[in-house]
């Protein structure tokens, strides 16, 4: 059996938002899915062609809060990089998101 890839977060991605614990739990569970290997898709996770390669959406609704998280994330060879998470407000993602995602990325790969 394969190792689990490790998640690596990007800093700045996780500020301790708001969650609560059943979307805490749900956000848990989809990245341990993700760490074995398996491949999401909707309406757990969609791909983010506009940030790049290999970047998805991970999709998680908080009935606690009402409040809608999107993680933002790449699936590389060796690991999960934790790209950005926030609160999802309205139907398209905000530009400074993208872009920040890009930046995170850039800074990622060039760092390896």
């Amino acid at each position: 059996m394969a190792e689990d890839k490790p998640l690596r977060w990007q800093i700045g991605t996780l500020q301790t938002p708001p969650v609560g614990r059943a979307a805490r739990v749900r956000v848990g569970v989809l990245l341990r899915r993700l760490q074995r290997g398996e491949t999401l898709g909707l309406p757990h996770s969609r791909p983010m062609p506009s940030i790049g390669p290999r970047v998805h959406e991970l999709r998680v609704n908080d009935g606690e809060r009402g409040v809608a998280w999107r993680i933002l994330y790449r699936t590389d060879e060796d690991a999960i990089i934790v790209v950005h998470w926030f609160e999802k407000k309205t139907a398209q993602t905000p530009g400074q998101v993208l872009a920040l995602c890009r930046a995170r990325l850039r800074e990622y790969d060039d760092g390896e």
